[in-house]
Formats: C-alpha cells, structure tokens, sequence
C-alpha cells in the first residue's frame, strides 16, 4: 500500500490553529483564588450610600403608610377590623385624656405663681381630672368591648381591645398613629 503524501496547509490555515487557543498561559491556583475573593458586602462609599438612600427610601414608604393606615405597614398591634373599628370609634369622640398633658402645663406655669394657695389647688386639680380621666377610659373600654361584640361577635373579640381603646383615647389627636382617619362626631357602623 502506497503513502499518500500528505498535503501541505496553506500558512494562514496554521495561523488559524495557533489562534484558536487561549493566547496566555494557565493561571496558577493561587492566582484564581485572589480572582475569586470579594468582600461579602460590597465596601465602596457608593454601595453605602446607595443602600442607606434605599433604606431610607423605604422607611418613609412606611411611615407614610403607617400615617395613612394602610395594613400592610402597621405594627401587629394595630392590624385588623376589630382594631380599625376601635380606631375610628376613639378617634370619632372627645376624650378626657387628650387633655392631660395641657392641664400638666398648666398645674406647672401654676407652680411659679408664689402663692401657695395657687401651687396646692393646681395640683389638688390635677389629681380630680386624672381621676375623671381613669373613670372616662374605663367607660369607654367598656363600650368598645361591647360595641365590638355586638359587631364581630363576643366569642370572636380580640383580647387588650378596651385596653387599646383606652390608651388611644389618651393621646392627643393630632400625636396619634395611625392617623385619625374619620372626623369627630363620625362614629363608625
């Protein structure tokens, strides 16, 4: 049998060849380990910035929406109808202990008056409103819990409900959140 002689490969053919391979030279182990490394979290003032702008950016997401009552941003403590019920009933009424703090103002700037007769009765009636105030939430509680149960049912009623009534009640309108969202004298169905 006869060898055939092989054909010669035109140079730019083998030129081709030579290309078609990497080019540069393996890269040692430990030189692909460093190529690996990176921070687990990112360390450039940039990303920093940017993550505190998103952070940011989404606080007041939810102070906006936890301002307006929008479920999805409120605390576990204010989630759900029995709460928002309770809400509007407080928010809709005057209560005593929206005052308290005014009349804590008050009994002070009294207290600078030199005269002892002024000093003793503005702390006298203090004490006689705080009393009003602790019977007016007392009162109330107990009309949420029934109004509540009268609405959701007394086996379904959550439990604290006329204990948060009657800490709502004790703010004052404007400091509330979740912002009032009925008018005064709008009470609830």
């Amino acid at each position: 049998m006869a060898k055939t002689p092989a054909a010669p490969v035109p140079a730019d053919e083998h030129a081709e060849a030579n290309a078609a391979g990497k080019g540069r030279a393996t890269p040692t182990r430990a030189e692909q380990e460093a190529a690996r490394k990176r921070p687990l979290v990112a360390d450039t003032k940039e990303a920093k910035a940017r993550a505190r702008a998103d952070l940011a950016a989404a606080r007041d997401k939810a102070r906006l929406g936890m301002a307006a009552g929008d479920e999805r941003y409120l605390p576990a403590r204010d989630k759900g109808p029995q709460r928002k019920f309770v809400r509007d009933f407080v928010d809709a009424g005057w209560h005593l202990g929206e005052f308290v703090m005014p009349m804590m103002v008050i009994v002070i700037v009294a207290t600078f008056i030199p005269i002892r007769f002024f000093q003793y009765w503005s702390f006298v009636g203090l004490w006689i409103f705080i009393l009003f105030v602790i019977g007016d939430m007392i009162i109330l509680s107990l009309r949420i819990k029934k109004k509540v149960g009268d609405k959701f049912g007394v086996d379904k009623r959550e439990k604290g409900i006329g204990w948060y009534a009657a800490m709502r009640s004790m703010q004052m309108r404007f400091m509330r959140l979740p912002k009032p969202q009925v008018k005064r004298g709008q009470r609830p169905a």
